[in-house]
């Protein structure tokens, strides 16, 4: 073929390691403009967003003139995957009633001037009414 990767499907196998099974899948190529939905990229970023793990392969003696990796991290990162970045420190308890408590033991600085407003309308969006959250760092 005259591009460079041929997967077009979600390819399942499985490896063992140290006793265990565990998943792989080869998924088909992002491109720019993944993130938005160009290239079938929603349905490919949807399976690495589950993923426990996220192994990149490039060909790195083209990565000098493509820009393959930039592109593939701001694609994810663009989706909320932040690679090789602790998650943050946030603690969410979800309740039965009582509505939602938002907290937080440092200042919001990147949530805009109202972050609690964020938050809730982030619940809002998945339907979660009653609720807990702690947030111990300043969260994106």
């Amino acid at each position: 073929a005259n591009y460079e990767f041929t997967t077009l499907t979600c390819v399942p196998g499985t490896m063992h390691y140290k006793g265990s099974r565990v998943q792989v899948l080869d998924l088909p190529g992002i491109i720019e403009g993944a993130a938005h939905g160009k290239g079938r990229g929603k349905e490919v970023i949807a399976v690495a967003r589950s993923a426990d793990a996220i192994l990149i392969v490039l060909d790195a003696g083209k990565e000098g003139l493509n820009r393959h990796r930039e592109i593939l991290e701001k694609e994810l990162e663009t989706v909320g995957l932040r690679l090789n970045r602790h998650p943050p420190d946030v603690t969410f308890s979800k309740k039965t009633t009582g509505g939602i408590k938002f907290s937080s033991t440092v200042p919001l600085t990147k949530l805009g001037p109202e972050p609690e407003k964020v938050a809730l309308n982030i619940l809002r969006e998945y339907r979660v009414s009653n609720a807990e959250i702690l947030a111990r760092e300043d969260i994106s």
